[in-house]
C-alpha cells in the first residue's frame, strides 16, 4: 500500500470514530466545504445544511476491502466496504477526496446497501 493509499484509508477509519463523528471541528477538518453525500438510507445530505451540535452520531462499523482509485493528480476516488454492526447491514462505499491546501479533505461520500 502507498502513502496515498494508507493515508486515506486512516482517514475513512478516522471518519467512523466516535471521537470525530462527535466533534463539529474534527468533522469540518476533514469535510470540504462543498461536501455532500448519498446515504445509504438513501437521503442526501450536504454539509452546507449543517452538522448538528453532536455530530453525525455514532456508529459502530468495520471497514474491508479498501481501494483507491485516481482521478487525476489531486482527486482520489475511494471503495469500500462497510459493516455496520448495529444494524446488521452490509454496503458498498465510495468517497471522493481531494488534495488542496496540504491536507486530504473528502468532497462526496454515498453508501450503497447490499445483501
Amino acid at each position: 500500500m502507498n502513502l496515498i493509499q494508507k493515508e486515506l484509508l486512516r482517514l475513512e477509519e478516522k471518519l467512523l470514530t466516535p471521537e470525530v463523528r462527535t466533534s463539529v471541528t474534527k468533522l469540518s477538518n476533514l469535510l470540504a466545504e462543498d461536501f455532500f453525500e448519498i446515504g445509504s438510507s438513501g437521503q442526501v445530505w450536504r454539509i452546507k445544511d449543517g452538522i448538528d451540535v453532536i455530530g453525525i452520531g455514532v456508529v459502530r462499523m468495520q471497514l474491508s476491502d479498501f481501494e483507491v482509485h485516481p482521478l487525476s493528480k489531486n482527486i482520489i476516488l475511494t471503495t469500500y466496504k462497510i459493516f455496520n454492526e448495529d444494524k446488521k447491514q452490509h454496503s458498498l462505499r465510495s468517497s471522493i477526496w481531494k488534495y488542496e491546501h496540504s491536507k486530504w479533505k473528502m468532497v462526496f461520500h454515498q453508501g450503497t446497501p447490499t445483501a
